[in-house]
């Protein structure tokens, strides 16, 4: 039988190409998804089926519930439930390549919530990578002024907010979730909300409908089924198997590639990216590559070595 040796730097490298891919395509998903179903129908089925696919994880490991419970529902809402919701909304009025752009400032707001609430202490390049970072970010939203935003700058706001949950949830893992697995993590966060989604998708949305009147919606459904098979479950074992076996530097750069990703799915989905988009891109990436750094070239020999 086929086995991925993931002791292999070339494995580790195909494994990095392949999550980057999942998750930078997710952004495109989504987009395809919302010419059927409304933002809080893409949502939950998305919350509802990923928690459906990790449920026997969940059920194996009840017993680490106990004395989690308020660490596991924050990072279910804050890290898989309200942020797949705010991403839904915010590409109804945005294109899905800035989805995917603004969705890399979580390393931003995980440095900068960890900072404000749990005291973390920072290096001079990752504060220089914050501002850097907050200039892209500020120029794709487009701000003209402190008070005057657009219609559409509002709606990006939501795709940062639901970057800065991401950001409250990884913080949250890391101090009151230090000795638990990832995956136990994921599988029993998914249980604190998938049930309610669940609920809320068969009686408080139309999707029965939709989909038992339109079958052309089916194609929509497989959409969302990637997305929450794929993009969520099968991409956080094997992210977690690539962390074990190498290291959360070389993991962790997965993010620089997920933007590109979705860039280059907007692009041939017909999507409008100037120049200027690119360069306030490479300004948030360039920042999230100094706040994962204590120091650039000591991250760049780990990451190559």
């Amino acid at each position: 039988m086929f086995k991925l040796d993931f002791a292999h730097k070339p494995t580790q490298w195909l494994i990095l190409c392949l999550l980057a891919l999942t998750w930078g395509s997710s952004f495109i998903l989504m987009k395809k998804a919302l010419v059927f179903f409304t933002p809080d129908t893409v949502a939950t089925y998305r919350i509802a089926l990923a928690s459906l696919v990790l449920f026997p994880i969940a059920i194996r490991n009840l017993d680490k519930i106990k004395g989690h419970v308020w660490p596991l529902l924050a990072v279910g809402l804050f890290g898989n439930g309200l942020p797949a919701l705010l991403f839904a909304v915010a590409q109804t009025q945005i294109p899905s390549s800035l989805s995917g752009i603004l969705n890399s400032l979580t390393s931003l707001f995980t440095l900068l919530i960890g900072v404000v609430l749990f005291r973390l202490k920072t290096t001079v390049y990752q504060v220089i990578g914050v501002f850097v970072a907050l200039i892209g970010a500020a120029g794709l939203i487009g701000f003209n002024s402190l008070a005057a935003f657009s219609e559409n700058s509002q709606y990006a706001l939501l795709a940062v907010i639901a970057a800065s949950m991401y950001g409250l949830a990884v913080n949250t893992i890391k101090s009151k979730l230090p000795e638990m697995r990832p995956t136990h993590i994921t599988a029993l966060s998914f249980l604190m909300t998938g049930p309610w989604c669940l609920l809320y998708l068969l009686i408080g949305t139309d999707f029965i409908s939709i989909i038992t009147e339109d079958s052309k919606s089916w194609s929509a459904v497989g959409y969302l089924t990637i997305l929450a098979v794929i993009g969520t479950a099968a991409a956080v074992v094997l992210f977690n198997r690539l962390i074990k076996e190498t290291t959360a530097v070389f993991a962790s750069s997965v993010t620089y590639l997920i933007p590109v990703v979705a860039v280059g799915w907007g692009i041939l989905d017909g999507e409008s990216v100037t120049l200027m988009d690119g360069g306030f891109m490479l300004f948030i990436l360039t920042g999230i590559f100094l706040i994962n750094s204590s120091h650039p070239k000591a991250f760049l020999n780990r990451l190559f070595r």
